[in-house]
Protein backbone atom coordinates (compact mmCIF):
# COMPACT_ATOMS: atom_id res chain seq x y z
CA UNK A 1 0.00 0.00 0.00
CA UNK A 2 1.51 3.44 -0.76
CA UNK A 3 2.23 6.02 1.90
CA UNK A 4 0.63 9.32 0.71
CA UNK A 5 1.45 12.96 2.47
CA UNK A 6 -1.90 15.29 3.57
CA UNK A 7 -1.40 18.33 4.22
CA UNK A 8 -3.64 20.39 5.83
CA UNK A 9 -3.45 24.39 6.86
CA UNK A 10 -4.66 25.51 10.59
CA UNK A 11 -4.65 29.14 11.60
CA UNK A 12 -4.34 30.93 14.81
CA UNK A 13 -1.89 32.64 16.85
CA UNK A 14 2.10 32.48 18.23
CA UNK A 15 2.49 34.03 20.97
CA UNK A 16 6.48 34.49 22.32
CA UNK A 17 8.28 37.31 24.69
CA UNK A 18 5.30 39.06 25.29
CA UNK A 19 4.07 39.07 21.89
CA UNK A 20 1.50 37.17 19.53
CA UNK A 21 1.62 36.96 15.72
CA UNK A 22 -1.71 35.81 13.28
CA UNK A 23 -0.41 32.59 12.17
CA UNK A 24 -1.12 30.20 9.19
CA UNK A 25 0.68 26.25 10.13
CA UNK A 26 0.83 23.14 7.76
CA UNK A 27 0.21 19.98 9.19
CA UNK A 28 1.12 17.06 7.49
CA UNK A 29 -0.32 13.66 7.76
CA UNK A 30 2.07 10.78 6.65
CA UNK A 31 0.71 6.81 6.52
CA UNK A 32 -1.77 4.90 4.57
CA UNK A 33 -5.52 4.04 4.39
CA UNK A 34 -5.11 2.39 7.63
CA UNK A 35 -2.49 4.11 9.67
CA UNK A 36 -0.61 7.35 10.22
CA UNK A 37 1.40 9.75 11.82
CA UNK A 38 0.43 13.24 12.54
CA UNK A 39 3.54 15.91 12.30
CA UNK A 40 2.61 19.10 14.62
CA UNK A 41 -0.20 19.43 16.01
CA UNK A 42 -1.29 23.56 15.65
CA UNK A 43 -4.59 25.58 16.54
CA UNK A 44 -7.72 23.07 15.69
CA UNK A 45 -7.89 20.17 16.95
CA UNK A 46 -11.26 18.99 15.11
CA UNK A 47 -9.71 19.61 11.79
CA UNK A 48 -7.07 17.55 12.31
CA UNK A 49 -9.06 14.85 13.99
CA UNK A 50 -11.27 14.84 10.67
CA UNK A 51 -8.50 14.67 8.61
CA UNK A 52 -7.07 11.40 10.23
CA UNK A 53 -10.55 9.79 9.17
CA UNK A 54 -10.40 7.42 11.74
CA UNK A 55 -6.87 5.79 10.99
CA UNK A 56 -5.15 4.43 13.95
CA UNK A 57 -2.91 7.33 14.85
CA UNK A 58 0.87 5.95 15.79
CA UNK A 59 2.13 9.03 16.89
CA UNK A 60 2.18 12.40 17.05
CA UNK A 61 5.44 14.23 16.04
CA UNK A 62 6.55 17.30 16.78
CA UNK A 63 9.10 19.50 15.19
CA UNK A 64 9.12 21.97 18.24
CA UNK A 65 7.23 23.21 20.79
CA UNK A 66 6.39 26.74 19.83
CA UNK A 67 2.41 27.23 21.15
CA UNK A 68 1.47 27.78 17.61
CA UNK A 69 2.58 24.18 16.57
CA UNK A 70 1.80 22.06 19.52
CA UNK A 71 -1.42 23.97 20.59
CA UNK A 72 -3.94 21.49 19.78
CA UNK A 73 -1.60 18.23 20.91
CA UNK A 74 -3.11 17.18 24.00
CA UNK A 75 -7.01 17.27 22.43
CA UNK A 76 -6.04 15.30 19.36
CA UNK A 77 -4.03 12.76 21.62
CA UNK A 78 -6.71 12.60 23.77
CA UNK A 79 -9.13 12.04 20.80
CA UNK A 80 -6.90 9.49 18.37
CA UNK A 81 -5.41 8.15 21.11
CA UNK A 82 -1.53 8.58 20.46
CA UNK A 83 1.51 9.53 21.68
CA UNK A 84 2.86 12.84 21.77
CA UNK A 85 6.38 12.78 21.02
CA UNK A 86 8.59 15.52 21.36
CA UNK A 87 12.51 16.49 21.77
CA UNK A 88 13.38 16.81 25.30
CA UNK A 89 15.12 19.94 24.90
CA UNK A 90 12.26 21.75 23.77
CA UNK A 91 10.77 20.80 27.45
CA UNK A 92 10.91 24.57 28.56
CA UNK A 93 8.79 25.53 25.83
CA UNK A 94 6.35 22.85 25.63
CA UNK A 95 5.97 23.87 29.76
CA UNK A 96 4.66 27.21 28.83
CA UNK A 97 1.93 26.61 27.14
CA UNK A 98 0.93 22.59 28.99
CA UNK A 99 2.59 23.48 32.74
CA UNK A 100 0.96 20.40 33.94
CA UNK A 101 2.19 17.55 31.55
CA UNK A 102 4.74 16.25 29.48
CA UNK A 103 4.96 14.47 26.33
CA UNK A 104 4.07 11.11 26.29
CA UNK A 105 7.76 9.67 24.93
CA UNK A 106 10.92 11.72 23.39
CA UNK A 107 12.29 11.65 20.14
CA UNK A 108 16.26 11.66 19.70
CA UNK A 109 18.69 12.36 16.72
CA UNK A 110 18.28 9.02 14.45
CA UNK A 111 15.25 7.65 15.98
CA UNK A 112 13.25 6.04 13.28
CA UNK A 113 9.05 5.90 13.06
CA UNK A 114 7.77 3.19 10.71
CA UNK A 115 4.53 4.11 9.13
CA UNK A 116 2.23 2.38 6.06
CA UNK A 117 5.43 0.85 5.46
CA UNK A 118 7.86 3.14 5.19
CA UNK A 119 10.04 4.83 7.62
CA UNK A 120 10.37 8.92 8.89
CA UNK A 121 14.11 9.97 10.47
CA UNK A 122 14.20 12.09 13.22
CA UNK A 123 17.18 14.83 12.24
CA UNK A 124 17.89 16.84 15.47
CA UNK A 125 18.64 20.40 14.09
CA UNK A 126 18.68 23.13 16.84
CA UNK A 127 18.76 26.95 16.25
CA UNK A 128 14.85 28.29 15.60
CA UNK A 129 14.53 25.78 18.97
CA UNK A 130 17.06 23.70 21.32
CA UNK A 131 15.27 20.70 20.34
CA UNK A 132 13.54 21.30 16.99
CA UNK A 133 13.76 18.36 14.99
CA UNK A 134 12.68 17.88 11.16
CA UNK A 135 11.72 14.25 9.82
CA UNK A 136 13.12 12.48 7.03
CA UNK A 137 11.07 10.58 4.80
CA UNK A 138 13.62 8.89 2.00
CA UNK A 139 10.88 6.65 0.17
CA UNK A 140 9.11 9.83 -1.01
CA UNK A 141 12.33 11.77 -1.27
CA UNK A 142 11.46 14.50 1.39
CA UNK A 143 11.77 16.14 4.74
CA UNK A 144 9.51 18.09 6.84
CA UNK A 145 11.43 20.79 8.38
CA UNK A 146 9.28 22.70 10.68
CA UNK A 147 10.46 25.91 11.55
CA UNK A 148 14.34 25.18 11.02
CA UNK A 149 14.22 25.47 6.92
CA UNK A 150 11.77 27.96 4.82
CA UNK A 151 11.09 28.62 1.13
CA UNK A 152 13.75 31.24 0.86
CA UNK A 153 16.13 30.23 4.03
CA UNK A 154 16.12 29.56 7.44
CA UNK A 155 13.57 30.01 10.48
CA UNK A 156 13.29 32.68 12.54
CA UNK A 157 15.66 33.16 15.47
CA UNK A 158 15.10 36.65 17.13
CA UNK A 159 13.34 35.40 20.20
CA UNK A 160 14.04 33.27 23.40
CA UNK A 161 15.75 29.61 23.01
CA UNK A 162 16.98 30.46 19.34
CA UNK A 163 20.14 30.98 17.43
CA UNK A 164 21.31 32.18 14.14
CA UNK A 165 24.70 31.02 13.91
CA UNK A 166 23.28 27.55 15.44
CA UNK A 167 20.00 27.18 12.98
CA UNK A 168 22.99 27.77 10.39
CA UNK A 169 25.37 24.81 11.55
CA UNK A 170 21.71 22.55 11.70
CA UNK A 171 20.99 23.55 8.18
CA UNK A 172 24.46 22.93 6.21
CA UNK A 173 25.59 20.30 7.90
CA UNK A 174 22.34 18.02 8.46
CA UNK A 175 19.87 19.57 5.49
CA UNK A 176 21.53 20.67 3.00
CA UNK A 177 23.47 17.49 2.47
CA UNK A 178 20.45 15.41 1.77
CA UNK A 179 19.85 14.54 -2.07
CA UNK A 180 19.02 17.83 -4.22
CA UNK A 181 15.67 17.15 -5.08
CA UNK A 182 14.35 16.31 -1.83
CA UNK A 183 11.31 18.30 -1.10
CA UNK A 184 11.03 20.53 1.90
CA UNK A 185 7.84 20.49 3.58
CA UNK A 186 7.89 23.58 6.12
CA UNK A 187 5.85 24.41 9.05
CA UNK A 188 4.33 27.91 7.57
CA UNK A 189 3.89 28.17 4.00
CA UNK A 190 5.13 26.92 0.55
CA UNK A 191 7.42 23.86 0.48
CA UNK A 192 10.94 23.66 -1.56
CA UNK A 193 13.63 21.99 -2.41
CA UNK A 194 16.84 21.31 -1.03
CA UNK A 195 18.73 22.44 -4.25
CA UNK A 196 16.67 25.91 -4.20
CA UNK A 197 17.69 26.52 -0.35
CA UNK A 198 21.44 25.14 -0.88
CA UNK A 199 21.23 28.22 -3.78
CA UNK A 200 19.69 30.72 -1.15
CA UNK A 201 22.18 29.57 1.88
CA UNK A 202 24.95 29.65 -0.69
CA UNK A 203 23.87 33.54 -0.30
CA UNK A 204 24.32 33.82 3.93
CA UNK A 205 27.30 34.78 5.33
CA UNK A 206 28.04 33.52 9.08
Amino acid sequence: MTVTIENLVTSGTFSLDGGTWDVDNNVWIVGNDDECVIIDCPHDAEAIINQVRGRKVLAILLTHAHNDHIGAALQVADAVGAPIVLNPEDLVLWKQVYPDSEPDRYHWDSDVFEVGGTALLAIHTPGHSPGSTCFYLESEGTVFTGDTLFNGGPGATGRSYSDYPTILTSIRERLLTLPAETVVRTGHGDSTTIRAERETLAKVSE
